[in-house]
């Protein structure tokens, strides 16, 4: 089992900035990747972004990339998305998953085997 809890959401101005944390525990060590997603009120779970639990390479969707980052501390078993000009189309709740396997592609939601309780985004225009 693997234990995910998110943090770092909030209401935030168009243009402004937030930095949502996942915190993982448990069988880390089985883990092969760590991906972002993100439900919007009425729309599907979207993949935002992943990142290889070595922490040697990223994934991002094409319309976030170079606003959005991914890190990871490997100290602290804790994933960053580091969210920059923000926008209100951005404002939606926001999980973490841990992937065991890599069996397929980082943005197939089926993939994931664990998620996190989500953390809420909002967007002010």
């Amino acid at each position: 089992q693997v234990q995910l809890v998110e943090s770092g959401g909030g209401l935030v101005q168009a243009g402004g900035s937030l930095r949502l944390s996942c915190a993982a525990s448990g069988r880390t060590f089985s883990a092969f990747r760590l991906g972002w997603f993100r439900q919007a009120p009425g729309k599907e779970r979207e993949f935002v972004a992943a990142i290889a639990w070595s922490g040697g390479w990223t994934s991002y969707v094409d319309s976030m990339k170079g606003r959005f980052t991914i890190s990871k501390d490997n100290a602290k078993n804790t994933v960053y998305l580091q969210m920059n000009s923000l926008k209100p189309e951005d404002t939606a709740v926001y999980y973490c998953a841990v992937d065991q396997s890599g069996r397929l592609r980082p943005m197939v939601l089926s993939s994931y085997d664990y998620w996190g309780q989500g953390t809420q985004v909002t967007v002010s225009s």
